[in-house]
């Protein structure tokens, strides 16, 4: 983050970026979630995904580290679909897949704002 180019090439290619928050944590790349660079990543339109890294060792499936990214980094609901839609883009999967899934979230996000 500490690189404007970087940032800005990764955000206009649209790469996407795995991050597993709680392996960071664990391994101390980051001192702890309050002080992850995730929602900068998203601040920034970066395609961040949350991804869980060795769940049996770091402690913690997918649904686990949504959960610590939301509660740890103070994330909102539009923050967690837009890293799920995220996933669903820089997945390994056909594009009729990609259109279907991306529309059950938004059909769940809505939902739940109602």
């Amino acid at each position: 983050m500490e690189d404007a180019s970087l940032i800005r090439r990764l955000r206009e290619g649209q790469v996407p970026l795995t991050v597993c928050p709680l392996s960071n944590v664990a391994l101390r790349a980051v001192g702890s979630l309050a002080d992850h660079v995730l929602p900068a990543m998203l601040a920034e339109g970066l395609k961040a995904t949350v991804n869980s890294d060795d769940p049996a060792y770091f402690g913690g499936y997918i649904d686990a580290n949504y959960a610590a990214a939301r509660s740890g980094m103070n994330l909102g609901r539009q923050q967690i679909v837009t890293l799920a839609r995220n996933s669903f883009d820089a997945c390994f999967s056909t594009e009729a897949q990609r259109i279907r899934w991306k529309a059950e979230l938004e059909s769940a996000a809505a939902g739940a704002d109602g």
